[in-house]
């Protein structure tokens, strides 16, 4: 179950990647778009979600197949990045068709990321349907930025600043899956006070450095290290394989997938963590085994989380969160 091509989640074909980042505003929106309509589902694990049109993607509605998925900084404001996907998609031609009328589809999950400093002064209405416009416009296969860039722009975690990750990987029968995530846990992608990844075990190569686990745990390293004041968390990501799948067999990958969050950032799920995770089936390749599937779901996901803290960088202005690179160097 090794990584494939990139380790990006444009190794399954079929699909495209695009990010908007505005640095001044700490924030920023990523799309991804399917080549056509697409079997979905979501898992919503957090306990303060923000999400749009995710109830279409459950087991009693009738959509099955999505255009898109966005995922976007912002909290609840970050929901109109979705309506600019949708335009540009528009414009494209794109979408299904509903009593003659073809309307794209993209499902949205946020992240709560506005207070790290960026300037929020954004006068009457939000910038996010823009970038999620610029987004979808800068979709393209092949390969994507890591780290501070994207829905990750903003990004942080309990100990070092988050980003947005990455990685893929191939099952023994030849399927292929890969992950992309959000990182802006409440708790920590690290053990202890690092430089170690809690997703050390899952790591291919020196993907995000080849430390590995320390040689020993101590009490300190497994207590609790949470963001102080208000909730500024959530993790949202999403799982693609180009397996052949129900949208109930996407659902339980999606599940699986979070496992993955559970074991990259601990504590995960919190009350103040709105984790979300989403699942799509390109369905380009028949004959899958769901449970080695979801198997190498969770292992994706664990290092998509790792690799975006790793390449992540603290954002321009003074009193911002360090990164994992500025703590520890490479």
């Amino acid at each position: 179950m090794t990584a494939s091509a990139l380790n990006l989640l444009t190794d399954i074909p079929g699909l495209a990647v695009g990010h908007a980042t505005d640095q001044r505003l700490g924030s920023g929106v990523t799309a991804v778009l399917f080549d056509r309509p697409t079997i979905a589902a979501v898992h919503v694990g957090g306990g303060a979600p923000g999400t749009r049109d995710t109830a279409l993607l459950g087991g009693d509605a009738t959509v099955e197949r999505v255009d898109a998925i966005v995922l976007s900084g912002g909290s609840t404001f970050g929901l109109d990045a979705a309506g600019g996907v949708q335009a540009w998609l528009r414009e494209q031609g794109r979408g299904q068709v509903f009593a003659g009328l073809p309307i794209p589809l993209a499902p949205q999950a946020i992240l709560f990321d506005l207070l790290n400093g960026g300037d929020k002064d954004w006068g009457r209405f939000p910038p996010y349907r823009d970038l999620g416009y610029a987004a979808a416009r800068a979709a393209a296969p092949g390969g994507f930025a890591l780290g501070s860039v994207g829905a990750g722009t903003g990004a942080t975690t309990a100990t070092v600043k988050g980003g947005l990750g990455s990685a893929s990987g191939v099952t023994a029968s030849g399927h292929r899956v890969a992950a992309i995530v959000a990182v802006n846990a409440v708790g920590s992608p690290l053990v202890g006070d690092g430089p170690h990844f809690w997703a050390a075990p899952f790591e291919e190569g020196a993907e995000f450095g080849g430390l590995g686990l320390p040689r020993r745990f101590t009490p300190d390293d497994l207590r609790p290290r949470l963001k102080g004041g208000a909730p500024t968390a959530t993790t949202i990501g999403l799982v693609v394989t180009d397996a052949v799948l129900s949208k109930a067999q996407a659902k339980r990958l999606a599940i699986m997938a979070d496992d993955g969050l559970a074991r990259a950032v601990l504590p995960a799920h919190a009350p103040t963590d709105g984790d979300t995770v989403f699942a799509a089936a390109t369905g380009a390749r028949p004959g899958a085994d769901l449970a080695a599937l979801g198997h190498l779901a969770t292992l994706v996901m664990a290092r998509a989380i790792a690799r975006g803290v790793h390449a992540a960088t603290a954002l321009p202005w003074a009193g911002a969160q360090p990164s994992w690179r500025d703590r520890f160097g490479g």
